[in-house]
């Protein structure tokens, strides 16, 4: 057991929130696997648990070692994580490719591997450790805001909007992130105030002339959303196949659900292993598989606040809000989604639904929040063996006076 605790740094009970989070996922993977199999024929149900244990162990591996690396760091490589994430965000948005037609999110493919992955996830990650940096650096400076529009705003406009072009939800997932983060930074709010001004404008500007541009020339997704907003305010008459069948997965699973394994709607839902796999959970363990999910993210969300509390610096505390908030967000968003209190966005559960990428990029946020925790704990260490010291100095002197 001590030799295992060695390899595990940082808080505790989120390292094992986490581990235990992605062992219980492969329950409701499980059985949506078999949807995928018979309905969308896109392989074995053996073949997507090999899968989905891949990317568990080296999501896991991720975890393991990102907090090895001092948190700091991250902040002084920030300029370099962020040009890299622009860059790569414009090559999605000109041949980055649709994976599943029912997901919106626009990826790229590393020719060498085959792996595709989705750029925003990574540049959401880049971008918010580049704010608490920028936060960082100017706290005892007064901050001018024509200062602001060039070295924090440029870069939020050049991550945000290519991403909202393709991805309406992840760009307002990290919008929400970066205000937040703004906000209990002590970002001036005027400044902020401003700034939401002009970039309404810019998105009124950016949907007209979706509206009036030929096909083709930007990303258009008007449609989409329309239909996913009317589908949600009028549900009787033009409401979404994938959200009624959630809410039929809901209803039956009741109280206690149907058991592992014998959902229904598994079959009729195309998102049912990712978007939608939150309703696969409480009709196979109703209610109660509901709401132990939610619990876990709750605790999840305080270890967030007691590790930003106790971090070292004020950069520490700012990057466990800037990476720790959006994960909590996007699974509440899920959540609420299959649940019909919000329109569909395809958001995924966090260490629940199936996927690759997404799931590695979340355990780097998270490796690095434990980095966070592991430098909090050096510093007590290093505090009580530096009182020792000084406990040791002060007993020799009176030693010596008393000689």
């Amino acid at each position: 057991m001590g030799k295992i605790s060695s390899y595990i740094r940082g808080d505790k009970v989120l390292w094992g929130l986490v581990v235990l989070m992605c062992i219980l996922s492969f329950m409701p993977i499980y059985s949506a696997a078999s949807n995928l199999e018979h309905v969308v024929n896109n392989g074995t149900t053996i073949q997507h648990l090999v899968k989905h244990s891949v990317m568990v162990i080296i999501g896991l591996l991720i975890l393991s070692s990102i907090p090895r690396i001092p948190y700091k760091w991250f902040g002084s490589l920030s300029l370099i994580f962020l040009t890299i994430s622009i860059i790569l965000i414009l090559i999605t948005s000109l041949q980055g490719k649709t994976i599943a037609g029912a997901n919106a999110s626009r990826w790229l493919e590393i020719p060498i591997v085959g792996i595709s992955f989705q750029t925003s996830v990574l540049a959401s990650i880049s971008l918010l450790i580049y704010v608490a940096k920028y936060l960082y650096s100017n706290r005892e400076n007064k901050i001018d805001f024509k200062d602001s529009l060039k070295w924090l705003w440029l870069p939020v406009v050049l991550i945000v909007f290519p991403v909202f072009l393709a991805n309406f939800s992840t760009a307002f997932l990290i919008m929400v992130s970066v205000y937040l983060v703004l906000i209990i930074g002590d970002y001036p709010l005027g400044h902020l105030m401003k700034m939401t001004g002009g970039i309404f404008l810019l998105v009124l500007l950016l949907v007209a002339l979706m509206k009036v541009l030929p096909d083709g020339v930007l990303p258009n997704r008007l449609d989409t959303w329309e239909s996913r907003v009317t589908s949600f305010f009028d549900s009787e008459n033009s409401e979404s196949y994938q959200v009624e069948k959630a809410k039929i997965a809901i209803a039956t699973g009741g109280v206690t659900g149907l058991g592992p394994g014998k959902s229904v709607q598994k079959n009729f839902l195309p998102q049912s292993s990712s978007d939608f796999i939150f309703a696969i959970i409480i009709e196979e363990y109703g209610l109660v598989g509901g709401c132990l999910v939610i619990v876990f993210y709750l605790i999840m969300l305080q270890r967030f606040l007691i590790i930003a509390r106790k971090a070292p610096d004020l950069f520490g505390s700012l990057l466990v809000v800037a990476l720790g908030l959006p994960i909590i967000i996007q699974a509440f968003l899920n959540m609420a989604v299959a649940t019909n209190l919000v329109p569909v966005t395809g958001q995924t559960l966090p260490f629940v639904s199936g996927g690759g990428t997404s799931m590695w990029m979340t355990c780097v946020a998270v490796g690095i929040i434990l980095s966070v925790s592991a430098s909090e704990k050096k510093v007590v260490v290093d505090e009580e063996v530096s009182g020792d010291l000084l406990s040791l100095e002060d007993q020799l002197k009176e030693g010596v006076h008393a000689g």
